[in-house]
């Protein structure tokens, strides 16, 4: 934007200055013209006041080679029937014709302009006179005027170019400063306000930016505190489902339902965290290990899966996976991949997890996902669901920069992955490493 602005002020100012210039040029070329011609008519009017006074030729001859234009050779003096009185650079039909139009007039001659002037003599015969010019002193001191000019143009576009640069410089920085603040505040720095500068467009922009980063943290703050308290509304409901379960026998199920209250319990207690903290508080720096919070809830879908008699392996896990999310974030995008496969596949359909550094991957052996982008529309999933299982997944892989990735699995189901980076291959089903559970 500023180079454009400089490029603009640069192409006014050159076609002001050539306006300018060029009509400059013309006239310093004829007033140098003018100024040689009033020359040689200044040397010819002095000669004939002589010519006036004494026709004699040899006074004639010493008033010719008196004068700056006689001593150079450049004046003549046409007497009727007579050789001229110095040199002449006309050809005498050109005399002639002046001698009888009796009016002063300029001709071309070799090299130059010859300037005429008749004059008559008190016996009645007529003189003319000649004063050459030549070409160069029709010309002296415009090549040093043009020079000037030039010089001139040259300064006055350069001023105009940098004082152009200063001014389109802060109009640049307010810009960039508001567009920078916008990135700032998408990227969820909500605290993000600038200082209004530049003109007074760019001032009210800032101005009504502050006003919506202002709304926008009221309405993030009300929504979070909405979420903060339904999530707390919910504690007594669990509260009361906690006591059943411990009130039942000891088995398989109660331990489940054991799990699940106690996940429950951790989920209301990060929502209810992470909205009186906001979202750039509670994201963090945190971390963990995906194949540990995989291991620990295959061992709570595994036991739904013994119960639905479902063949199931893992292959990969051997490292440790490391994602910059946090615990329960990690857990909710677990849940969700397996859980897509026991919502929506029949019981006694195998599945396979699959786990590397690249992310984690679900295959199952179902019907699959017929239209994968409306599997991750809220509200819609195409399957009889809200649809947030996927969607939950989808905006998890957003924030560590990967993707989600629904296709067709080898087992002929589908594949539901949880890729760490957009651009990396999936994970390889390698039989090496694989731990297999079958009911």
């Amino acid at each position: 934007m500023r180079w454009a602005l400089n490029r603009l002020a640069l192409a006014i100012t050159s076609m002001v200055a050539l306006a300018f210039l060029v009509p400059l040029a013309v006239a310093t070329r004829q007033i140098a013209y003018d100024r040689a011609i009033s020359e040689a008519r200044q040397q010819a009017t002095s000669m004939v006041t002589v010519l006036g006074v004494n026709s004699d030729l040899t006074e004639l001859t010493n008033a010719v080679a008196s004068t700056a234009a006689g001593s150079d050779g450049r004046l003549a003096i046409h007497l009727p029937a007579q050789p001229p009185i110095g040199i002449s650079h006309l050809n005498e039909a050109t005399v002639i014709r002046a001698a009888q139009e009796r009016r002063s007039a300029t001709a071309e001659a070799p090299g130059g302009i010859a300037y005429l002037q008749p004059t008559v003599l008190t016996d009645g015969r007529t003189v003319v006179v000649e004063v050459f010019v030549p070409k160069g002193d029709t010309r002296r001191g415009v090549g040093t005027a043009w020079l000037a000019l030039g010089g001139l143009a040259i300064v006055l576009v350069g001023a105009s170019v940098l004082l152009a640069d200063r001014l389109g410089s802060q109009l640049v920085k307010s810009t960039r400063q508001l567009a920078a603040a916008t990135r700032r505040l998408g990227g969820g720095e909500l605290n993000e306000r600038i200082t209004p500068t530049g003109p007074r467009e760019l001032r009210d922009a800032a101005r009504d930016f502050n006003a919506m980063a202002d709304d926008l943290r009221r309405l993030l703050d009300r929504e979070r505190e909405l979420a903060a308290d339904l999530s707390h509304r919910l504690r007594t409901p669990l509260t009361g489902l906690r006591l059943d379960v411990e009130a039942m026998p000891p088995g398989p199920i109660a331990e489940r339902m054991r799990q699940a209250c106690d996940l429950l319990d951790e989920e209301l207690e990060a929502i209810i965290t992470g909205a009186r903290l906001g979202s750039v508080e509670a994201r963090g720096s945190e971390s963990c290990d995906l194949v540990e919070m995989l291991a620990d809830r295959l061992a709570f879908w595994s036991v739904l899966a013994e119960d639905q008699e479902r063949p199931w392996e893992v292959v990969g896990g051997h490292e440790p996976v490391m994602v910059p999310m946090s615990r329960s974030d990690v857990i909710l995008v677990v849940d969700a991949m397996l859980g897509n496969v026991f919502s929506h596949t029949p019981d006694g359909v195998a599945f396979r997890v699959i786990v590397s550094g690249s992310g984690l991957l679900v295959d199952d052996a179902g019907p699959g996902i017929p239209d994968p982008q409306s599997a991750v529309k809220r509200g819609f999933s195409g399957a009889g669901s809200t649809g947030l299982g996927l969607d939950i997944v989808r905006r998890a892989a957003e924030t560590v920069r990967g993707q989600l990735v629904i296709d067709r699995s080898p087992l002929g189901g589908a594949r539901v992955g949880f890729l760490l980076h957009s651009a990396a291959d999936e994970p390889e089903a390698a039989p090496r490493g694989r731990r297999r559970a079958v009911s």
